[in-house]
């Protein structure tokens, strides 16, 4: 099955922004971690935080990149930051990565490689075709990280960027909190993931080892494509 995409809205104000769309398929995901993939996660926290000690977040290119695009859509506040910012920030301060699932384990570990913003959605819960756009009225976003207590239906602002289906936002404010309708679990055979770079980084690198991992670890089998400025529309 072919899966499009479109961040054609996007282009003239954001004409850095590239994402390449993955799509896997065959995947046998587990809740914990394996002691070989815990070892790989704790040699890339290690790394990270070699590689940036003595630099504030806001010194990290593929941080700052983010941070510039958020105020390209009005948000200002601290509270918003991208997710890979989300990432670095943790490990920087010797925590380590949330063990979630493989797969989420997986592209949480090349985001804080390549420093990329990375998500993923189960493809069998997701309806294409998916874009980035603004907002539109009528969004609906179900928070996955919502308290309990909170009501976790919290639909995006005007001129908010978004990660949408045909049917809802999978990801609001570009890349900070995903939905919950569509999320990655032990259960998930199939996933549409994105790997989201802003005027920085090698794109085609992360890629690569995220292959490599999702192979070595979910026995899952990918394939991709990059949309940018000049292909805004794609079709994996």
């Amino acid at each position: 099955m072919s899966l499009s995409l479109s961040i054609a809205e996007l282009v003239e104000r954001f004409p850095e922004f590239r994402v390449a769309v993955v799509v896997a398929e065959g995947l046998r995901l587990k809740s914990g971690r394996s002691a070989e993939l815990d070892a790989l996660l704790g040699e890339r926290e290690t790394a990270c935080r070699a590689r940036w000690e003595g630099k504030e977040l806001s010194e990290i290119p593929g941080i700052a990149a983010w941070r510039a695009a958020y105020k390209g859509f009005g948000i200002k506040k601290t509270s918003y930051r991208s997710s890979v910012e989300r990432l670095v920030k943790r490990v920087k301060a010797g925590e380590r990565l949330p063990a979630v699932n493989t797969l989420v384990d997986i592209y949480n570990a090349v985001s804080l490689s390549h420093v990329f913003c990375c998500g993923a959605d189960d493809l069998d819960r997701t309806r294409p075709p998916l874009a980035f756009r603004f907002s539109r009225p009528g969004d609906t976003f179900v928070d996955m990280g919502a308290e309990p207590g909170e009501d976790p239906n919290d639909p995006p602002k005007e001129g908010e960027v978004v990660y949408a289906d045909a049917r809802h936002v999978l990801c609001r404010r570009w890349n900070w909190r995903q939905d919950a309708r569509t999320g990655i679990s032990e259960a998930t055979t199939r996933a549409v993931i994105t790997v989201q770079a802003n005027g920085w980084g090698n794109l085609e690198s992360a890629v690569a080892d995220l292959a490599d991992l999702v192979e070595r670890f979910c026995g899952g089998k990918l394939r991709w494509r990059i949309a940018e400025r000049t292909s805004p529309e794609i079709t994996v």
